[in-house]
């Protein structure tokens, strides 16, 4: 297996990195305190091809594999994480599904405009009894009425929600129960009988709005059915499968800003004479910090380019996301013990990244998820 990076990944990576350190760094601490959407910063990605940046190029994307694609969310992470988590659902969550399930008319219909960026996307997944056991615990019902799908229910956490355009729930199509009940249907937010709640408050990634919604009475046309009836979870598992490489990606991101932060610092900080970098106990958290974030990365790269090969790649997602975002976890806490009382001051970053970070090890699937899915994978290798 070779892992070298083309020069078409490192030629994205390199006009990601000039976006981000122009738009999206220095909004970062402004999007943290006031909660704004970024829509600036969107707006241009869109204008780049980056917001359908790994879909082909016969429906609006750019055509880029999906190795460049966590590339990308790694950037824009290191830069701001409310804007790579903004751009790493829509892209994995929703032109994802879109691209790998739907219908000709559909693609046409939903994922070109949202690949062009002229409008973001959304997954409904989780409601009130239903989150990791999304076999037995959706209750959102989508009842065939002629030719139509008329949804009752509710979902909770949906990223991008009021923002988006388009929104794919998992619905329960078939009162029997069972894991052949679900099924996914797309819904334009616009649809009478939406309605979202205000932007959940949050530990941090205060930019990245997350929703309740309530929906009543929701009528769409059989044919937005994403993919075969009776096999919503099969692609909501398959989806997030693709969506762990962009979380794990977005964890080295952040890791990596955290750990530029820090280095930057241990050279300015000065105790006993000498600046703090001098010291060996500073020393072994950075040469730690270091080799935790390049061990995450290649896994998060390796996992996408077996996405790109057509080889299975469940487990090394879920390998990656688990080690990705617990290794981030501990990267931005030692950034801050590095930065003393200055780091749990808001005047310096590693304090809002550290919040933007502690999401990552609970979305799509907690860690504790993807133990049980890395498990069982080996087991039944063997």
């Amino acid at each position: 297996m070779d892992f070298r990076l083309t020069e078409e990944q490192e030629g994205i990576r390199r006009l990601v990195r000039d976006l981000v350190e122009r738009e999206v760094k220095p909004l970062a601490a402004h999007t943290d305190e006031t909660g704004e959407f970024p829509w600036g910063p969107l707006r241009t990605m869109a204008k780049l091809g980056l917001l359908g940046l790994n879909i082909p190029e016969e429906y609006g994307g750019a055509g880029a594999d999906h190795v460049s694609a966590a590339i990308m969310i790694e950037e824009i992470g290191r830069g701001c994480g409310s804007t790579g988590l903004i751009v790493a659902a829509h892209l994995g969550l929703a032109c994802g599904p879109l691209n790998r399930f739907g219908t000709e008319e559909q693609k046409r219909r939903f994922l070109v405009p949202l690949a062009r960026g002229e409008g973001l996307g959304c997954l409904g997944l989780t409601e009130p009894g239903a989150g990791s056991d999304l076999a037995g615990g959706v209750r959102t019902f989508a009842e065939k009425r002629g030719d139509s799908w008329v949804i009752n229910g509710s979902k909770m956490w949906l990223t991008n929600g009021a923002e988006a355009k388009t929104a794919i729930l998992l619905c329960r199509t078939d009162k029997a129960g069972g894991s052949r009940s679900l099924s996914q249907i797309i819904v334009p937010t616009d649809t009478p009988g939406i309605t979202f709640g205000k932007p959940e408050r949050k530990m941090g990634l205060h930019g990245s709005h997350t929703y309740a919604v309530s929906l009543e009475n929701v009528t769409v046309p059989l044919e937005n059915l994403l993919g075969r009836e009776g096999f919503g979870l099969h692609q909501t598992l398959e989806t997030l499968d693709g969506g762990r490489i962009g979380i794990a990606a977005l964890s080295v991101g952040l890791a990596q800003a955290a750990f530029e932060a820090a280095v930057a610092y241990a050279k300015e900080r000065k105790t006993f004479g000498k600046a703090i970098a001098e010291h060996q106990a500073i020393q072994e958290k950075i040469a730690n910090m270091a080799t935790a974030i390049e061990a995450a990365r290649w896994l998060v790269y390796r996992a996408a380019w077996a996405r790109d090969q057509g080889l299975p790649y469940t487990r090394l997602a879920a390998q990656a996301k688990l080690f990705a975002t617990e290794m981030a976890e501990k990267v931005c806490y030692d950034a801050i013990q590095i930065h003393g009382g200055y780091g749990y001051s808001r005047e310096y970053p590693v304090e809002r990244i550290y919040r933007d970070n502690r999401l990552m090890a609970i979305g799509e699937g907690t860690s504790e998820i993807q133990r049980i899915v890395i498990a069982r994978a080996v087991l039944g290798e063997r």
